[in-house]
């Protein structure tokens, strides 16, 4: 018994305990979608849930409340850990910064060119032109662990520095392309409320609780702004200070509280949640040939050769023009072998399905694109990394990655 504990602690202790729990969520989801309790699966993802006070604009169902809800506090989550990083962790100086984000950037343009070809002459799917631009870190990361010694720590840590700013960029075009027409007056308000968590920031207030009002505050604003409401959960993950109050140095931050509190609620209720939520597809009328539609076969061949492609190309080059310096320990095997695995896409890809397309069967092509695509990458990536020489990974000696 004992030993049992043991492990089950030592399981939702690891990395690859909440991305196995997001697994099979989602395998829950797409399993009950194609059984016999198929309709008492819709009735609870539809289940109405509409608040009148949130007026037109509010979530409707159970499903809208994860997507547009709860999804704020994994968006909190990310820029929690995005702050961290960079006052203390991995990416505190410009040129631990330069390499991932290089990457990151070119991992987001060289899929969303990759899909807008496949799909060219289809403008009633070139919405969709951002789903492949994510690397889930989620499950990426059980991965590259598992794998041991395989992946040195610079390659580890360069590959989620950039999964984390891919994060970033995904919200931003989030922010930019997936709202609606804006509203000046619920802008304005959101902007004061934002100012307000800054100032509060500033003025050095300690607690949580102001913070947390701010964030719902802001979340009913921005669902009138036309911006996408979860963006409250960037702001206010800006917002919350990472320093003390006082003179004590010794008390928990407001960023070190929240993270606490809100890492264990995403990883093991929200995420889960909104996999079983999102994941159930139904193959009825489907056949694996419509993989080979434009739309699924977009978000495919970006995942698997635009992603690829644009994080290793741009690293390379970062490389080359002396712009930043490549992982210690690390050959360009293994870089090559990790920019596969960012082809992993699923929790930002599926969300941003969701506002892509209104069409039940258009974001259900989209999603098996995405889990066929994701699936392919983390087979290709890990049988890659798996069967590379354990010499490869001692290269040429280069400037370390981690100062």
């Amino acid at each position: 018994m004992t030993t049992f504990s043991n492990h089950v602690r030592r399981f939702f202790a690891s990395p690859a305990g909440g991305a196995t729990i997001l697994l099979l969520a989602s395998v829950l989801g797409f399993a009950m979608a194609n059984s016999p309790w198929k309709a008492d699966y819709t009735v609870l993802i539809t289940w109405p849930m509409k608040l009148s006070l949130l007026g037109n604009h509010g979530p409707c169902n159970s499903a809208e409340w994860v997507s547009d809800g709860l999804m704020t506090l994994f968006f909190v989550t990310v820029i929690l850990e995005i702050k961290k990083e960079i006052i203390s962790g991995h990416l505190s100086s410009p040129r631990q910064v330069a390499l991932p984000l290089i990457g990151a950037v070119g991992g987001m343009m060289v899929p969303a060119l990759t899909y807008l070809m496949v799909t060219h002459g289809h403008p009633d799917i070139s919405g969709g032109w951002a789903i492949p631009v994510a690397t889930d870190a989620a499950f990426t990361l059980p991965v590259i662990m598992a794998l041991g010694q395989r992946v040195s720590t610079g390659a580890r840590v360069w590959l989620m520095a950039l999964a984390i700013f891919d994060d970033v960029l995904g919200i931003i075009v989030i922010a930019l392309f997936y709202g609606t027409a804006p509203d000046l007056d619920a802008l304005i308000a959101a902007f004061i409320i934002a100012a307000a968590l800054v100032c509060m920031n500033r003025a050095g207030i300690g607690t949580v609780w102001p913070y947390a009002a701010g964030c719902a505050f802001l979340w009913i604003t921005l669902l009138n702004s036309g911006l996408h409401p979860t963006l409250a959960g960037v702001m206010t993950g800006l917002g919350l200070p990472a320093t003390s109050s006082g003179r004590d140095i010794r008390r928990s931050t407001p960023l070190d509280t929240t993270a606490s509190i809100l890492g264990p609620v995403v990883t093991w209720g929200i995420l889960p949640l909104f996999g079983f939520m999102n994941a159930g597809i139904s193959l009825a009328g489907m056949s694996t040939g419509m993989l080979l539609e434009p739309l699924p076969l977009g978000i495919m061949l970006g995942l698997l050769i635009g992603k690829p492609v644009g994080v290793f190309g741009t690293t390379m080059l970062a490389a080359r023009l002396k712009i930043a310096t490549l992982p210690s320990g690390t050959s360009i095997k293994t870089l090559f072998g990790l920019s596969l695995l960012c082809g992993i896409g699923f929790t930002i890809s599926i969300f941003i399905s969701g506002l892509a397309f209104s069409a039940s069967n258009t974001v259900s092509l989209a999603k098996m694109g995405i889990f066929a695509g994701s699936a392919i990458a983390a087979t290709i990536g890990w049988l890659w990394l798996r069967f590379l020489p354990m010499a490869g990974h001692s290269a040429r000696p280069s400037a370390p990655y981690v100062p």
